[in-house]
């Protein structure tokens, strides 16, 4: 019996279906666990195109407005949102007065429930009009879902195709589900509506342009389960929330061993960084923290400079391009060892000089994200989260004023924009120095400003020297700090 029964009437670990009910938006898989119900003995129940598939695949199906003698109405708003379901789906097997009432009422217990949502979330990432996303939003769906949920001790509720295998692999056994697997899917079930429901909040605040809701509703789906996290005694995983911005998140992996925790934080900052860059541009990022940046008339040329602010640190970063990869930068990176590169294309050339690099990983985004576009970031602290807009503040020419005795060149101009523009993704506090489109000296992360003006210098100096240049990188530079 499970723990939490408390009726007046037996309660069975195993529950054998005698009906269940199919609406799904998702139909992937659901022909073989309606087969699945109906061989275990459960009268299906469903609705709308679910209904067709089922009847297509030659199962017998009921169509719920027949069950309930209530018609499918106002566009199919409202179909299953009637007490003969939800009395089916609440009403607890070990309660005496609530099987009397469904007695009375004609109720008949529904022991499964299989749902799929509207696609809300791909129709706000499509970009759909207010109306279309508001139509796309799912109300029969949740609330049979947390019905089931909710009475977990009797029914099974399914939510993801991804779980039809163990349900059809327990129909198969034992002809039935156990309270352990009925547990489990409860949980995922309030999981999928929570999530769902912090889409539609995320959504809807931004329509009514509420910055700082009264409550923060935060979701997003499982796109990877990590080795380990920051440290290897951590756990980790990585959620993906749904946003449509190109980078990480939404790429495509094209070849290389999994991400890692610290993989994917250092190339959302690589990948954000050059997408600021109107030039061809490349961005090395060690620890989330550039250590070359440079933009050039050719990705390769850019590649170059941007390596030779700091090879050494460079080693084992993440390298990425604001253009389609292509094989001459491609060449160039194949004889650096790197974690991974990140571009918004490959061409064919340059995915064959990478091909051999097996444990790099190369993601594909499609496209690169705005930089001026507004969005939100999330940190974690004790007990609370911290809310702010994305930093999409951008300095252009025309907003410079010239305040010293001689003007700047349009040479300098562009490498003090390039300065200021990059000195905003150096951890503070932050100094850095840029020469003829290149970064020539880093330093950041210092409790001292000073030390980060030192460490720029020094780095601008050593490299030099280790090219043997006859003079520090820092001579004749462009310095950038994040204040004073």
């Amino acid at each position: 019996m499970p723990a939490h029964a408390s009726g007046d009437l037996p309660l069975s670990d195993l529950v054998k279906p005698a009906r269940a009910l199919l609406s799904v938006y998702d139909k992937a898989g659901i022909v073989d666990l309606g087969r699945a119900l109906h061989q275990a003995g459960a009268e299906l129940l469903s609705t709308g195109g679910t209904a067709d598939t089922l009847r297509a695949a030659g199962l017998p199906v009921t169509e719920v407005a027949d069950y309930t003698g209530f018609p499918e109405m106002m566009d199919g708003r409202v179909k299953t949102l009637h007490p003969k379901i939800h009395g089916g789906l609440l009403g607890r097997r070990d309660s005496s007065t609530h099987q009397a009432a469904m007695n009375e009422h004609g109720i008949g217990a529904i022991d499964v429930v299989v749902v799929t949502l509207y696609p809300f979330e791909a129709t706000v990432a499509k970009g759909a009009d207010f109306d279309t996303c508001i139509e796309n939003i799912d109300i029969g769906g949740p609330s049979m879902i947390r019905s089931a949920a909710k009475n977990h001790a009797s029914v099974t509720v399914i939510t993801d195709p991804a779980d039809y295998a163990d349900v059809i692999a327990a129909l198969s056994a034992t002809g039935g589900t156990d309270h352990a697997l009925r547990r489990t899917l409860a949980a995922r079930a309030f999981t999928r509506t929570g999530a769902y429901d912090s889409g539609i909040s995320a959504w809807f605040n931004g329509q009514v342009s509420e910055a700082t809701p009264r409550q923060l509703a935060l979701g997003g789906a499982l796109k990877q389960t990590l080795r380990y996290g920051e440290n290897p005694h951590q756990q980790a995983a990585f959620y993906a929330t749904g946003d449509a911005r190109p980078g990480v998140a939404t790429a495509q992996q094209v070849q290389g061993k999994e991400l890692s925790y610290n993989n994917i934080n250092d190339t959302d900052a690589a990948f954000e960084l050059v997408a600021e860059l109107t030039e061809p541009g490349v961005a090395i990022i060690k620890h989330a923290n550039p250590c070359g940046v440079a933009i050039a008339p050719t990705l390769a040329e850019a590649y170059r400079r941007a390596l030779a602010c700091d090879p050494v640190s460079a080693f084992g970063g993440i390298i990425a391009v604001n253009r389609p990869l292509d094989k001459e930068t491609a060449l160039l990176v194949a004889d650096l060892f790197a974690e991974v590169v990140i571009a918004p294309a490959i061409e064919p050339e340059a995915a064959t000089a990478l091909a051999d690099k097996k444990n790099l990983r190369v993601l594909v985004t499609g496209a690169m994200p705005d930089p001026k576009q507004p969005g939100l970031t999330y940190r974690s602290v004790a007990g609370g989260v911290l809310m702010q807009n994305r930093d999409n503040g951008h300095v252009t020419a025309d907003a410079l004023q010239t305040v010293t005795k001689r003007a700047p060149s349009p040479a300098e101009v562009r490498d003090m924009l390039l300065a200021f523009t990059l000195v905003k993704h150096v951890k503070s506090n932050a100094i850095v120095l840029v020469k003829d489109g290149a970064a020539v000296g880093i330093g950041g992360g210092q409790t001292s400003r000073v030390d980060a003006a030192q460490q720029a210098v020094a780095r601008a100096a050593a490299m030099a020297q280790a090219a043997g240049e006859p003079h520090s990188r820092a001579v004749g530079a462009i310095v950038a700090s994040d204040a004073f």
